[in-house]
């Protein structure tokens, strides 16, 4: 961490100009996050233990907390762990059919970011139909985190589609055919298209 201070310090404006700048501040963020928050879930099962024991487990203890804290941990370890594993990409640099993917991921850099921003948009408004839809029929649609979910599963060709069906007549079988059409025929096809332009660029030069 403080290498990378002295290096805002020593390069200024021009730090934030390196893609690896911002994964070093993912790993820096999400570390010091998870401690922070590992210690509020270590206090939180501190004090449920401390109440169960003077009540000999005759109260009512609310986990909800608990349980939100622990799942907060788990992304920030997931994040670190997303960042840490990019990281290993500029140690094995020397490589040339590594240089070739870093120099792809340079061309198309952003064409990806607006890419993303179109998709983002596109994927949240399909989680709100299938939510809005089907929030009281479908487990899978009970919350928002849970129909994130359920559509990255479609998106891999993983869901049950006849689960649609039964909860929806008509709207379950439209709606999955909207978000197969869109999602996964023509974004998924932008999204490779993108990358195979990219990558012929790259090899060319």
């Amino acid at each position: 961490m403080w290498i990378e201070i002295r290096s805002v310090f020593k390069l200024k404006w021009k730090y934030f100009h390196q893609f690896w700048s911002y994964i070093e501040i993912g790993i820096i963020i999400c570390s010091w996050t998870s401690v922070s928050i590992y210690i509020w879930r270590y206090n939180e099962s501190k004090r449920i233990g401390k109440l169960f024991n003077e009540t000999n487990g005759y109260v009512y203890i609310n986990l909800q907390l608990a349980s939100y804290v622990n799942d907060i941990l788990i992304y920030l370890y997931g994040f670190c762990s997303f960042f840490g594993t990019i990281k290993l990409i500029k140690l094995f640099r020397f490589s040339q059919r590594l240089c070739l993917f870093i120099e792809t991921l340079k061309y198309c850099g952003k064409e990806l970011l607006v890419f993303f921003m179109m998709f983002s948009i596109i994927f949240f408004s399909f989680v709100c139909l299938f939510y809005l839809l089907f929030i009281s029929k479908l487990e899978s649609c009970s919350t928002l985190l849970k129909t994130i979910q359920m559509l990255f599963q479609m998106i891999l060709m993983k869901f049950a589609a006849h689960e649609l069906v039964e909860a929806g007549g008509f709207l379950g079988p439209f709606s999955f055919s909207l978000f197969i059409i869109f999602i996964v025929f023509i974004c998924i096809s932008m999204f490779i298209s993108i990358i195979n332009d990219s990558f012929r660029h790259a090899k060319k030069n």
